[in-house]
């Protein structure tokens, strides 16, 4: 049996594709949710895909992914920088938590460049674009065993 990963993001990532394109590239999220699915069924994983432009939302989600899911990928947007909320609901998750960002945030304005998820992440992938996620779930495939 697949196991089951959730990749979760953050605020304004429904906009993908068409929010400052010069940053996040031209693939829209449906575009990222399609490549991880394929990704995932190649490493015999399942991935449930969500997002979420409110943070209390994404707390429900992580905290229902302890009943249902082995690891997660998250791409907390700009709650990474803001949400003790969200680390706190990683932090009671058992499985391996990745963490993804579209865009160097260490390239950018100082205030991205602390995260509070990152305290939590068994890892941290961040610049490669979209490939991120890919990236990600290879990782995860390789944690999970």
């Amino acid at each position: 049996m697949s196991k089951l990963i959730l990749i979760l993001n953050g605020p304004n990532l429904n906009l993908l594709g068409t929010r400052q394109p010069e940053v996040y590239g031209g693939d829209t999220l449906a575009d990222v949710e399609r490549d991880c699915a394929a990704q995932a069924a190649e490493l015999g994983l399942d991935v449930q895909f969500q997002q979420s432009n409110h943070e209390g939302a994404l707390v429900e989600m992580i905290q229902e992914a302890r009943e249902t899911s082995a690891g997660i990928i998250i791409n907390p947007a700009a709650y990474s920088h803001t949400s003790v909320a969200i680390l706190d609901a990683l932090n009671m998750f058992d499985g391996p938590v990745l963490e993804v960002h579209i865009s160097n945030i260490h390239k950018r304005e100082a205030f991205r460049h602390h995260s509070y998820i990152s305290a939590r992440a068994d890892g941290v992938i961040a610049g490669f674009g979209v490939e991120g996620y890919q990236l990600a779930l290879r990782r995860m495939a390789s944690l999970l065993g």
